[in-house]
This record gives C-alpha cells, sequence and structure tokens, in this order.
C-alpha cells in the first residue's frame, strides 16, 4: 500500500549506504508475495533459478547469512532444520538446493556475482529471481557486468566503468542500495522480457507504479556480491493520495 522510501529519480547508478540491519524488509505484501515465490519455484524453476558450481558456496554462504538475519526477527521461527515464516509456512532448511530455499524464505530476490581469477568483471554465477521486471535469468545466467546491461541505453562505457570499480570497492561492513521506479499497466510481478524485446509502454496514465529496492552486499568468506531485489508494486492513485 506504500513505498518505504521517496520516489527515486532516474539517474544511474544512484547508490546511498546501507544499514544491514535494514537491509531484508517485510511489507503488507508478504503473504501475497511469497504465495507467488512458492508457485514459481515449483512449476516455473528453470525460469526463476540457476546456479553454476562455481557460485555454490556463495550461495550456502548467504542461506547462512540470511539465517542469522532472520533468528529473533518478529513473525519468523528458526530451527536448525526449518523455518516458519510470518504467514504460517514452514520451509525446510535444504543447504543442497539453498537458492530454492531462500526463495521461500523471504520477500528479496537474491543474484550472486563474482568476479573470476584474472577476470575484469563480475559474472552473475547464481540467481534465484521471482520477480523480473522486463528481464530473462536464462539470457543473463553467466555474462559479465556490461553483457547484462547490454540493452540498458544509459549503460555506457563510463557508466560501466564507474559500476565495476563500485563493485570491486564494496566491503562487507560497507553495504549500498538504490532504487528504480517503472510504471505498468498490470500489477503481475514475474514479468520477464527478452533481451532485445521492445518494452511496451502504457498506453495512458499508468495504473501501478513499480520500484525495486536494490541491495549490495558482500559476503565475507567468499567475496562474492550479492544484489538483492525487493520489489513493491502500488496503485498510482495511493501514491498520488487519491
Amino acid at each position: 500500500t506504500a513505498l518505504p522510501y521517496d520516489l527515486p529519480g532516474s539517474r544511474l547508478p544512484g547508490i546511498a549506504p546501507l544499514d544491514i540491519e535494514d537491509w531484508l524488509q517485510c511489507d503488507d505484501a508478504f503473504a501475497g508475495q511469497m504465495q507467488r515465490r512458492d508457485e514459481l519455484l515449483a512449476t516455473r524453476r528453470d525460469d526463476v533459478l540457476r546456479l553454476d558450481d562455481t557460485a555454490r558456496p556463495a550461495a550456502v554462504e548467504l542461506l547462512a547469512r540470511v539465517l542469522g538475519v532472520l533468528r529473533g526477527r518478529p513473525g519468523y521461527r528458526v530451527e536448525d532444520a526449518a523455518v516458519q515464516r510470518p504467514d504460517g509456512v514452514l520451509v525446510p532448511i535444504n543447504r543442497e538446493d539453498p537458492l530454492a530455499t531462500l526463495g521461500r524464505l523471504v520477500q528479496e530476490d537474491f543474484c550472486l556475482l563474482q568476479k573470476p581469477p584474472g577476470e575484469c568483471q563480475h559474472i552473475l554465477g547464481g540467481a534465484v529471481l521471482c520477480f523480473p521486471a522486463g528481464w530473462s535469468l536464462k539470457e543473463k545466467f553467466l555474462r559479465p557486468l556490461t553483457r547484462i546491461h547490454g540493452p540498458v541505453e544509459a549503460y555506457d562505457e563510463n557508466l560501466a566503468r564507474r559500476v565495476q570499480r563500485m563493485f570491486d570497492a564494496i566491503r562487507p561492513e560497507q553495504p549500498l542500495w538504490r532504487a528504480n521506479t517503472l510504471s505498468y499497466d498490470d500489477p503481475e510481478l514475474f514479468a520477464p522480457r527478452h533481451e532485445f524485446e521492445p518494452r511496451v509502454a502504457p498506453t495512458g496514465p499508468a495504473v501501478f507504479i513499480r520500484s525495486e529496492r536494490q541491495c549490495l552486499v558482500r559476503l565475507a568468506q567468499t567475496g562474492a556480491v550479492v544484489f538483492s531485489i525487493h520489489t513493491y508494486v502500488v496503485r498510482r492513485s495511493v501514491l498520488n493520495g487519491g
């Protein structure tokens, strides 16, 4: 029913420091979003989850990190073998399938980016992405940052260098965040699109505002950068006070 921040501008990358205590958020859409995530992971796993063996240690570390955050979090009950979510659903902890477990625990999507030895860019080695906004995980998996952002017109060589320097400089104790905003006529959260397929813009005043709260967190052990995405879809009339 609301965004937890003012609508962001369009300037990229628009990064700000993040208080790690505010990393994972639970809002009034929790039950509905988690039900949709459960459905997608059960019926469209190949579309919403990919993990290369090189990124598996990072995925296991990320699961442990998230479980640590959720311990003591209101509404969650974390035990050795399972987690009870705020909506009452019991999620088994499967450390052999870490991203699928993560995808059922919180509203955030998670992308794992690592810089292989000798390479100059971070690579997308794994992700649980239930709520893509106009991109396809299949097409971005195992691609470097410049290739991932290829269709983004504003992502020129200068911005690519800035983003890569930022990824190189992130420290575990200094996470970052930014937000974006898009207009949609359809509130569907699972909205993939092929890489060079044009986005169909609303024909009139868009009914919904879709905003992603994007966080960058470096894992201390593996050094992987976690790109997390919390998706909000709010009726424009609500934001306008209507």
